[in-house]
């Protein structure tokens, strides 16, 4: 029902039924495609009511807006590190990488690529690094 969505949730309760619906279990809230413990669903909810709730919370388009003050068209990798730098605050490349899916010690420019295009597109300072940090700049 879930399949392939990372959920964080500190909930033994929900860690269970999130299992149940074959979604991926992750510790780590900045790593999760959605927190389910920010959703504040009440027991009992149908596992209809939970995929409705997860699904809307998959919605990013208000994390773009708020970044760009409009509705924007990036490839899906643009987009998912875009809200996660914005939903973080920051992020260093070895959690961004896990943020998206990659192992730490992954080889791979798909992020770099990916963050070069962003900068191309909406100017050098869009996303800046301090001190090893990716964030956010100015659009």
């Amino acid at each position: 029902m879930l399949t392939g969505i990372r959920i964080f949730t500190s909930d033994p309760y929900w860690r269970g039924i999130v299992t149940d619906f074959n979604a991926v279990l992750v510790d780590d809230a900045n790593l999760a495609d959605v927190d389910l413990d920010s959703l504040e669903l009440h027991v009992p909810v149908s596992p209809l009511e939970m995929k409705a709730a997860v699904i809307s919370a998959l919605d990013d388009t208000k994390v773009l807006v708020s970044v760009f003050g409009r509705p924007v068209s990036l490839s899906p990798i643009q987009r998912r590190i875009v809200v996660r730098l914005k939903k973080t605050g920051g992020m260093t490349a070895d959690e961004l990488k896990l943020a998206l899916g990659y192992a730490r010690d992954t080889t791979t420019h798909t992020v770099d690529t990916a963050i070069y295009g962003l900068r191309k597109l909406f100017g050098r300072n869009f996303i800046v690094n301090e001190n090893g940090t990716f964030k956010i700049g100015g659009v």
